[in-house]
């Protein structure tokens, strides 16, 4: 077998993200695609900004949109990173499958908006605040059960286009 992505695209499980670099992945990014059931069945996506704490990744949205409606019918859903727009080389995503529960309770919107600010603007996190809080501002709590698929580029030859040894 040749050196992954030179001579053929077909096993690329050499190319996948270790522990360190998902960790490196979801630090750099701060937006991810959401993707749910609609309450009719279909599949559906949206780009959400999220933060990650306790083993969770955590996003808002106001209640009554479709993708609300979506987790409240089905909480499975999956959460896919990229690193599009971040400085790390490569092309890297991961897609972790699980389930999802909406909070609406003050206590938890509270601290997981606060903490939300602190990430996303860390400059005047109180204004952020101040915008998030609306009266049917919900959370969405994501609990990951699975990765279903990873990849790093930069594992592959000639950065998975081809030519060259894998980066190391």
């Amino acid at each position: 077998m040749g050196t992954i992505g030179e001579d053929d695209l077909e096993d690329l499980r050499g190319a996948r993200l270790g522990r360190d670099d998902q960790a490196e992945l979801i630090e750099a990014q701060t937006e991810c695609t959401f993707v749910f059931t609609t309450e009719h069945g279909w599949p559906g996506g949206v780009v959400m900004t999220y933060i990650e704490l306790e083993g969770c990744f955590w996003l808002t949205a106001v209640d009554g949109r479709g993708h609300v409606r979506g987790i409240e019918s089905d909480p499975r859903a999956s959460l896919v990173i990229s690193n599009a727009g971040t400085g790390l080389s490569g092309r890297r995503m991961i897609s972790f499958r699980g389930t999802t529960i909406v909070h609406r309770d003050p206590g938890t919107k509270a601290r997981i908006l606060r903490r939300f600010a602190q990430r996303h603007q860390p400059g005047n996190p109180e204004a952020f605040v101040r915008l998030l809080d609306s009266p049917r501002r919900v959370v969405f709590q994501f609990q990951p059960t699975a990765v279903a698929v990873s990849h790093d580029s930069t594992r592959m030859a000639g950065d998975g286009r081809g030519g060259g040894a894998a980066q190391e």
